[in-house]
């Protein structure tokens, strides 16, 4: 039987969004499978946290793209740029509470060339006058990983429908980012 390795790492992103103390053997009867088979594909658990990693990043990367985050007005950029992160928006809150991933000197370069394009998206939302610039792009870029997170770990946990997950993150953001129009 083959393993579908971009399904086992979605359903234990999955389980390790809930649960982030969740052992191997639970990740991997999360994913159907069992440990051995588990431990194949992915030596240990740093193992697996590097693949969620990479798997993020790429899929993340992917969002970036579909949402064309550098046309158009930056609001509105913002507004694709949050709906194409919801499908991978569980796995985006496990990635940046996982504190191994941002320690010692092998911090995925991935991470800083996402930071770059959110953070540029903000920037030219400032130059355009669109946004705060009392507000850091970097502290944006904060706010829209941690809302983004928030958001899915609401829906998961079925406090928030998953209906209104865009809605709310781009209304609660953008309404603290946009600058206001003096009368």
């Amino acid at each position: 039987m083959s393993v579908d390795r971009t399904q086992v790492l979605r359903a234990a992103a999955a389980l390790l969004t809930r649960k982030a103390t969740a052992t191997m053997d639970e990740v991997a009867r999360a994913a159907g499978i069992g440990r051995a088979t588990l431990h194949r594909h992915f030596a240990g658990r740093d193992a697996l946290v590097r693949a969620l990693e990479e798997l993020g990043l790429q899929e993340l990367e992917a969002a970036h793209d579909r949402a064309r985050t550098d046309e158009g007005p930056a609001d509105e950029a913002v507004r694709r740029l949050v709906a194409e992160v919801e499908p991978v928006a569980p796995l985006l809150s496990f990635l940046v509470t996982e504190n191994q991933l941002f320690e010692g000197d092998q911090q995925n370069e991935g991470w800083e060339r996402l930071d770059a394009r959110v953070s540029a998206l903000f920037r030219r939302g400032q130059e355009q006058g669109v946004f705060r610039i009392d507000l850091t792009p970097a502290w944006l870029t904060e706010a829209f990983y941690g809302l983004i997170g928030s958001g899915a770990w609401a829906v998961q946990d079925g406090r928030v429908a998953a209906k209104d997950f865009q809605y709310m993150i781009v209304e609660l953001l953008l309404g603290g980012a946009r600058r206001s129009v003096e009368k």
